[in-house]
C-alpha cells in the first residue's frame, strides 16, 4: 500500500514532469476514430509511458471484472482493491515489469509463456525470481523447461504439494515426522477448526495454536475450582454431571406434582378435578397406547392427594418411570438410602445440593477442548508440545521470502502475457479499431435476424447503463442471456449498426456466442431506437406511412366487423323474441302454430335530407382530391420529358430527405464512450463509430462465394396478368385523353 501511495504521489505531479520536458521520447500517433491516438509499439514506448500526457490517454479508469482478459491479472494491478484500474496503477505495473525483463520489446510480442532467459538477472530481485521460477518447475516435475506459463505459476496446490513448509505460516500433519505432534495437530483441528495451507491441505496457524492452549489453560483453571471444594461443587463425585442431568430431566414434572398436592391440601374439592382423567383416557383408549407416549406424559406424575409424598416404586406414570428410576439411582439412593417415597422438603434439599454445581458450570471456560479430557489437557500443558508447534511455524515462516518470490513469479508471468494487451485497450483503443482482433470489452457476438452483431458489452447495472447509453446515438439491443452449459445468466447490450429495424422488438429470441465459443440463449428485454444506416433512413418515412395506413385499416375493419356482428346478433335476438311471443299467444288461444317468418330487416323510411347531405360531402371530397391530382398531373405533364425523372427524384427527396439528413448527422456522432462509462470506465477521448466502421461491427447475411441460386419459388404467389394489364390500359387511356383535351383535339372533334 505504501508503494502504491508513492506511485500516486509521483503520477499526481505528472503534468509538471511533462511540462519540464524531462523526457525526449518521440511518440508516434495515428488518426483513429476521429482522434489522434498514440502508438505503443516498442519497449521504449512502454518505458516512456509515464511521461505521456494523460490528456492523450483514451481511458483513465476501467473496471477489473466483466472483460475478456484474465481478471486475476487485473486484480494484481489494482493495488488499492477498489475494483478500478487507474493510471498510477498502470504506470506502477509497467515500471515493475520493465525492470525485470531484459528487453522490454519482448512485452509487445504478447507471448503466452515467459522464457526464463528473458528475466533480468542484473538485479537481486531478478535473480530471486529466476531461482523461484526454476524451483516452481522443479516442484511440478519439469526441471528442464526453458519457459514458464501462467497455468504453471498459478497452480499453488501442485507447486507446494510435496513441500513441508511453504512460507504461509500454516503447518499440517505433513510438516512433522513426530506421531504425537501429528495427533496434536489433528486434535487442534477437531476442536477449533482449520485453515487451508497453500498445498490445499487442512492445517493450523499460530493464532489457532495460541487459542488452543489458552482454552486448555482456562479449562484446567476452571476445573481446579471444583477440586478445591469437591464435596460442595461435586456432591455426587464423578457422577455429579450425570446426576444433575437426571435432576434437570424430571424437575418440572416433580414440581408440578408437589404443587398439585398442595392445591389438593388447600381445597379438598379440587382433588377430583386434579385427578379427573376420564376424558383423557376416553380420548386415547381407542388408540394404540404404545404410540401415545406424548399424550400420557402430560398426565400427572402419580395420583394426586393432599400432602402426599412421591412414591418411588409404585403408581408412577409409565411415561416417566425410566426418568424417575434414573433419578432415584443417581441422586436419591446415595442421598437417602432405602427410601420408598420422597417428600417435597427432601426434593428441595436435593435442589439446594446442586446450586454450587450450577454456579460452577455457569463459569465454565475452555469448553472447546473439553472433549480431550482433563488428564490429556493437563498433560499437554505440562509438556513442551506448544514450543514444538511454534518451532514448526517458525520453520515455515523462514521460507516466506522464497514463497513470496514464487508468488511474484506468477505476477511477472501474468504481466508478461497480459499487460500489453491491457495497454492497447486502455491507453489506446487499438484492438477495437483493428480488424484483426477484438477489444477486451467485446464479450462475444449476437446472432439475430440474419445479422451478427460483434459489438456486445456485458452490462453490470441495467438501470444505470441504459440511462447513460441513450446518449451514444447507437441502436442498442439489451438482451438477457442464459447458458445451460455454465448455468449462468448475464445481461449484454449489442450495437446494431447495419441492416433494417423492421423485425426487431422486445421479446424476440436470439443466440449469443461468447469469446470461448459457448452459446447462450438470448432474449431482447429493451431496445433503444436510433438510426442504423442512410438506407434505412431513406425508406423509413414510407414504412411509417405504410405501417400507419395498415394500422388504421385494421382498426377500421375490426370496428366494422364488430358493428356488423352486433347488428346481426341484435336482429336475431329481436326476431327470436317475436317468434317466441307469437307461439306463446297461439298456444294460449288454442290456435294453430304459425310458421316462423323469415327474418327481415326492419323497414326504415327514406331520409332525403340525409341522403343529399352525404352526397354533397362525398362530392366535395372527391372534387378536392380530383383537383389536387389534376393539378399535380397537369404540372407533371407540362414538364419537358427529361425533367420528369428529376421531378420524381425531387418528390422522393422531399419525403425522405429530412429523415436521411437527421440520420446522417446522428450516424456521424455515434459514440462508444457512453456505453463504457455506464459500465465503470472513465473514457478520456471520443470513440466514434462512423458509417464505414459501423458496417464492420454488424455483418449481414450473404450467400457463399460461387454458390448457385434457384429463383423459382414453388410457393410464390401466382401473378394474374389481367389486373396489371387493365391498370396499365386505364393509365394510358387517361393520359391520352388528357393530352387530346389539353391540345384541343376533343373540342375540334366536338366531343368536349
Amino acid at each position: 500500500m505504501a508503494k502504491s501511495t508513492k506511485v500516486l504521489e509521483k503520477v499526481g505531479n505528472l503534468k509538471n514532469i511533462i511540462s519540464a520536458n524531462n523526457n525526449t521520447h518521440i511518440w508516434q500517433f495515428s488518426r483513429v476514430g476521429g482522434v489522434n491516438r498514440v502508438n505503443i509499439e516498442t519497449g521504449k514506448d512502454l518505458i516512456s509511458l509515464e511521461y505521456l500526457d494523460q490528456k492523450l490517454w483514451t481511458a483513465l479508469s476501467c473496471p477489473v471484472y466483466g472483460m475478456e482478459i484474465d481478471s486475476k491479472t487485473l486484480e494484481l494491478i489494482d493495488n488499492d482493491n477498489d475494483g478500478r484500474i487507474r493510471v498510477p496503477e498502470i504506470l506502477e505495473a509497467v515500471k515493475w515489469v520493465t525492470s525485470l525483463i531484459k528487453d522490454p520489446n519482448d512485452l509487445v510480442k504478447e507471448n503466452n509463456g515467459l522464457p526464463l532467459s528473458h528475466i533480468n538477472t542484473a538485479t537481486q530481485e531478478g535473480r530471486n525470481l529466476l531461482a523461484s521460477a526454476k524451483q516452481i518447475l522443479t516442484n511440478i516435475g519439469e526441471p528442464d523447461a526453458s519457459e514458464i506459463s501462467v497455468e504453471e505459476t498459478s497452480d499453488t496446490v501442485r507447486i507446494f504439494a510435496n513441500t513441508r513448509f511453504n512460507g504461509d505460516g500454516i503447518i499440517t500433519e505433513d510438516s512433522t515426522d513426530d506421531t504425537n505432534i501429528k495427533l496434536l495437530i489433528n486434535d487442534i483441528i477437531s476442536c477449533l477448526g482449520s485453515v487451508t495451507d497453500r498445498n490445499g491441505k487442512e492445517g493450523i496457524s499460530i493464532d489457532l495454536i495460541n487459542e488452543f492452549y489458552k482454552n486448555c489453560e482456562d479449562y484446567s483453571a476452571w476445573y481446579a475450582k471444583a477440586e478445591v471444594n469437591l464435596k460442595k461443587i461435586l456432591p455426587f463425585g464423578d457422577s455429579t454431571a450425570e446426576a444433575f442431568a437426571s435432576y434437570t430431566a424430571i424437575k418440572s414434572k416433580m414440581e408440578d406434582f408437589y404443587l398439585r398436592c398442595r392445591l389438593a391440601e388447600f381445597d379438598e374439592d379440587s382433588v377430583g378435578i386434579l385427578n379427573s382423567l376420564n376424558a383423557k383416557y376416553e380420548e386415547i383408549s381407542s388408540k394404540d397406547l404404545s404410540s401415545c407416549t406424548d399424550e400420557i406424559s402430560n398426565f400427572p406424575l402419580t395420583k394426586i392427594e393432599a400432602g402426599k409424598a412421591l412414591p418411588l416404586t409404585k403408581g408412577i406414570n409409565p411415561a416417566w418411570e425410566n426418568a424417575l428410576n434414573s433419578f432415584k439411582k443417581l441422586v436419591i439412593d446415595p442421598e437417602f438410602p432405602n427410601k420408598h417415597d420422597l417428600t417435597e422438603a427432601e426434593w428441595k434439599t436435593i435442589g439446594q445440593k446442586f446450586e454450587d454445581y450450577k454456579n460452577w458450570q455457569a463459569e465454565k471456560a475452555g469448553e472447546a477442548v473439553e472433549k480431550l479430557g482433563l488428564s490429556s489437557i493437563r498433560e499437554l500443558l505440562a509438556g513442551k508440545t506448544k514450543e514444538s508447534l511454534h518451532f514448526l511455524i517458525e520453520q515455515d515462516n523462514a521460507l516466506e521470502t522464497n514463497t513470496n518470490n514464487i508468488i511474484l513469479v506468477d505476477k511477472l508471468a501474468r504481466y508478461y502475457r497480459d499487460l500489453y494487451k491491457l495497454l492497447k485497450n486502455y491507453v489506446t483503443f487499438h484492438d477495437f479499431y483493428s480488424s484483426e482482433s477484438k477489444a477486451i470489452f467485446q464479450v462475444g457476438s449476437l446472432y439475430i435476424d440474419q445479422r451478427c452483431c460483434d459489438l456486445c458489452i456485458k452490462v453490470s447495472d441495467m438501470n444505470k447503463h441504459n440511462t447513460i447509453a441513450k446518449t451514444s446515438g447507437i441502436c442498442l439491443l439489451y438482451c438477457e442471456c442464459y447458458s445451460k452449459t455454465k448455468n449462468e445468466r448475464m445481461t449484454i447490450v449489442a450495437a446494431l449498426t447495419d441492416g433494417d429495424f423492421d423485425n426487431i422488438e422486445v421479446g424476440r429470441n436470439a443466440i449469443f456466442y461468447d469469446r470461448q465459443g459457448e452459446d447462450w440463449d438470448a432474449t431482447i428485454i429493451k431496445v433503444i431506437d436510433n438510426p442504423i444506416s442512410i438506407r434505412q433512413a431513406f425508406w423509413s418515412p414510407y414504412r411509417k406511412v405504410s405501417r400507419f395506413i395498415s394500422t388504421q385499416i385494421e382498426k377500421f375493419a375490426s370496428a366494422k366487423d364488430k358493428e356488423v356482428e352486433t347488428a346481426a346478433t341484435s336482429k336475431i335476438e329481436t326476431t327470436t323474441t317475436k317468434v317466441d311471443e307469437g307461439l306463446k299467444n297461439s298456444v294460449e288461444t288454442g290456435g294453430t302454430i304459425p310458421a316462423k317468418p323469415a327474418a327481415t330487416a326492419p323497414h326504415q323510411a327514406f331520409d332525403i335530407g340525409k341522403f343529399v347531405g352525404i352526397f354533397a360531402a362525398l362530392s366535395l371530397a372527391l372534387g378536392a382530391i380530383g383537383s389536387v391530382l389534376t393539378s399535380i398531373l397537369t404540372g407533371f405533364l407540362s414538364l419537358v420529358w427529361w425533367k420528369m425523372p428529376l421531378a420524381i427524384v425531387g418528390i422522393m427527396l422531399c419525403i425522405s430527405g429530412p429523415s436521411m439528413i437527421l440520420a446522417w448527422l446522428k450516424l456521424r456522432k455515434r459514440n462508444l464512450a457512453p456505453l463504457l462509462d455506464a459500465n465503470g470506465w472513465a473514457i478520456n477521448a471520443q470513440a466514434t463509430i462512423n458509417i464505414a466502421f459501423g458496417n464492420t461491427l454488424t455483418h449481414l447475411a450473404t450467400l457463399p462465394e460461387n454458390s448457385r441460386l434457384n429463383l423459382i419459388d414453388p410457393f410464390a404467389k401466382k401473378k394474374n396478368p389481367v389486373v396489371p394489364i387493365l391498370i396499365s390500359l386505364t393509365i394510358i387511356l387517361g393520359v391520352a385523353a388528357y393530352l387530346l383535351w389539353h391540345f384541343g383535339f376533343l373540342a375540334k372533334w366536338g366531343i368536349f
